[in-house]
């Protein structure tokens, strides 16, 4: 088959579209015939740059162990293990992959994939597994509901888009936090009030929410603490951070002082794999509720081309691979 492999930590050009070998299935396993994937922050940023290093003890200290990107597939079934019986082959299915998602066919455990309703798309489907799940997770983390106040820091990205959606779904009142070239977008996306970071401090500002989804980092802990009302959660995503430790000193800041605060409480989201939440995203995009937003697909031969754009533009929503 083909795939997107890369033996040495870089840049895009690192990536080569080669042949290697179809994966094996076990008796629990199903091969997927991958139709779509999307482009993740720790696809271009933990595996193929290798940041923040101390990630590498996971990953390969000195080569990635794993040589094919991608997390997020979408796609038929081709074949079934033994003991698989939930699916059958020609199925339409989706969901998350330990890797290896940027190629013809991937294998995955049989529960660990959803199936995709009628009226989604392979490339609408394969959005879903880690960003919507993301945020849907941390809206329930902070408790996001009707009338709440909802900060989304990051609103213009894969998960902020779909957090900003998910949050209006949920009846709250939305403010999203983004730059100056992508606030019509979190706008037309349901957003009640969006802030210009480029121009305008929100830290600095009047405005207090009742929960803070940051998904992007770049204002302090204590700032984006002073924003919230009495009872109010902040919950903190991945971020951004240095090339060795990356977002590690402030999540553990973070959860370090958690047991501390009970009037404006912190979490940390920790991603949780749901085939359960993942079918009820699916059916929110088939009803019209959620939208994803791509900004652009690419065949697999240009996935290098899509990694170049997601650094050089902070692409808007998603970047996704046909195959």
């Amino acid at each position: 088959m083909k795939a997107i492999v890369y033996n040495e930590y870089g840049n895009a050009d690192v990536l080569r579209y080669a042949d290697v070998d179809t994966p094996s299935i076990g008796p629990e396993d199903v091969l997927v015939r991958v139709h779509a994937s999307s482009i993740n922050f720790a696809d271009h940023t933990v595996m193929l740059h290798g940041f923040p290093k101390v990630a590498r003890l996971a990953t390969g200290i000195r080569r990635p162990r794993v040589n094919i990107l991608g997390r997020d597939i979408a796609g038929t079934v081709a074949a079934v293990g033994a003991q698989v019986t939930e699916l059958a082959v020609g199925d339409r299915v989706f969901g998350e992959v330990n890797q290896r998602g940027f190629a013809e066919y991937a294998a995955a455990r049989a529960a660990h994939l959803g199936r995709i309703p009628d009226g989604v798309s392979f490339e609408q489907a394969a959005t879903l597994p880690v960003a919507a799940t993301t945020a849907l997770q941390a809206l329930r983390l902070g408790g996001a509901g009707p009338e709440r106040t909802v900060l989304v820091n990051g609103a213009s990205g894969g998960v902020g888009t779909f957090t900003v959606q998910l949050a209006k779904a949920l009846g709250a009142h939305v403010t999203g936090v983004c730059s100056t070239r992508n606030a019509d977008l979190v706008r037309s996306i349901g957003a009640d009030e969006v802030v210009d970071y480029t121009r305008d401090d929100i830290t600095k500002g009047a405005a207090r929410f009742d929960v803070i989804v940051d998904l992007a980092g770049g204002y302090s802990l204590g700032g984006m603490r002073r924003l919230l009302n009495p009872g109010g959660v902040f919950v903190a995503s991945s971020g951004t951070g240095g090339r060795v430790l990356g977002s590690l000193p402030r999540l553990a800041a973070i959860a370090a002082i958690a047991p501390f605060h009970r009037q404006r409480k912190v979490r940390v989201a920790v991603t949780k794999r749901s085939i359960a939440d993942l079918e009820h995203l699916a059916g929110l995009v088939a009803d019209g509720t959620l939208a994803p937003v791509i900004e652009r697909t690419y065949p697999l031969t240009e996935t290098a081309d899509a990694i170049r754009h997601l650094e050089a533009n902070h692409a808007k929503g998603k970047l996704v691979l046909t195959i």
